[in-house]
């Protein structure tokens, strides 16, 4: 039988942490399992390239040799201001940095091994349900499966087409932002994230594998409209008012020919099914960045979707049991980190406003670790 007319057990839709995490699992448990990605691995990623801590037994048990790769512990947190006032605190359980070129790579590699069927350089164009199947239309062909994860990320052709909701609302502070990332190299603590605002942005740092650093930003649309649609006009009119950001890009060594850039970025309320279709990670709901974490939701998620999924397709659980349970359990688990990033994210865009938000945390650093474990979880 040609693999586009297999009928699969689990088919994802997307090939980062969640989907790749998720199809680990979902292979292991017994499971057949096809995968769609459209690039090819390995491949670099729009990121903040920070996991918290809760997630690395979770990464080891999924076969990732985290302890023997040397990365970089990440204790602490330094937060500044558009005027250049600094705030710094101890990040609690703390974390790692890896980038994802590295990361999604060791998953990809171990799902082949765990016997998922990846298929690469593959654009998903719809998914039908129907007869209590899907049906997934690619550029490779037609593929079916009882079950149907959507790990796509921030933002598909797949959220327009289903015109899910976020994607309807008109611009705003929430979902109008444009994300650009480069692999550095520079001299700065090994154990430290930072987090540097400006107008209309912020700005993270933190080491990775390798002794590269990870510098990510965020950003409106209209911030770069009116640097001309230039990063370099943005980077050096914009971001660097920022005393600390001056410093560094006049320091750092660009490893990227050309930066990493993706647009509409929204932090909005998201489903967390469509269509019968399961979504995990960015997909379902994004953290903002400034509260980083992200790729630790994805992870956490994929094992919730697994244990959900695992129930439905031992018959003990129906369909529509399955896609309730699985909306529950996100949204007990990662409900309070989206509001507590959405309120902070309110706080991070006009200079004033920022200015005086960090002038008014310094003297309180118990809140300021409160905050942060808002936006962190437990091992899992």
């Amino acid at each position: 039988m040609s693999i586009e007319h297999s009928k699969y057990d689990l088919a994802v839709v997307g090939g980062g942490l969640a989907g790749l995490s998720l199809s680990i699992q979902t292979a292991r448990a017994g499971y057949s399992v096809i995968l769609f990605e459209k690039e090819k691995y390995p491949f670099h990623k729009v990121c903040g390239e920070y996991i918290s801590f809760e997630s690395w037994s979770f990464l080891e048990e999924l076969g990732v040799p985290l302890s023997e790769m040397n990365l970089p512990e990440i204790k602490k947190l330094n937060v500044t201001a558009p005027n250049g006032k600094m705030i710094q605190s101890g990040l609690g359980l703390g974390g790692f940095g890896i980038s994802r070129y590295t990361l999604d790579n060791q998953l990809a590699t171990i799902a082949k091994k765990s016997g998922v069927t990846i298929l690469e350089e593959t654009k998903v164009n719809d998914i039908f349900f129907e007869k209590d199947q899907f049906t997934i239309k690619t550029d490779k062909g037609e593929f079916n499966s009882k079950v149907c994860a959507g790990t796509f990320g921030k933002r598909s052709n797949l959220d327009i087409k289903w015109n899910r909701s976020f994607i309807q609302n008109k611009p705003n502070k929430l979902n109008n932002y444009i994300g650009i990332k480069y692999h550095i190299q520079i001299n700065r603590p090994a154990d430290t994230i930072a987090l540097h605002n400006f107008s209309d942005g912020y700005c993270g740092i933190s080491q990775i594998e390798e002794n590269k650093y990870c510098l990510c930003y965020l950003t409106t649309a209209s911030n770069l409209r009116i640097c001309g649609n230039n990063i370099s006009v943005l980077e050096k009119n914009i971001l660097s008012q920022n005393i600390h950001l001056k410093k560094i890009f006049a320091e750092a060594k660009i490893l990227y020919q050309s930066p990493l850039t993706i647009s509409q970025i929204s932090f909005e309320n998201k489903t967390q099914v469509e269509n019968h279709v399961l979504l995990i990670g960015d997909a379902a709901g994004m953290i903002t960045p400034l509260c980083g974490n992200g790729m630790s939701m994805a992870l956490h998620g994929s094992k919730i979707a697994f244990e959900c999924m695992h129930d439905f397709l031992e018959g003990k659980a129906g369909r529509i049991q399955m896609e309730q349970s699985y909306a529950s359990a996100w949204k007990k688990q990662f409900s309070t980190r989206l509001k507590t990033g959405r309120l902070i994210q309110r706080f991070f865009g006009k200079k004033w406003m920022t200015n005086l938000f960090i002038a008014a945390l310094k003297p309180f650093p118990s809140l300021v670790k409160w905050l942060i474990r808002q936006t962190h979880g437990d091992p899992f």
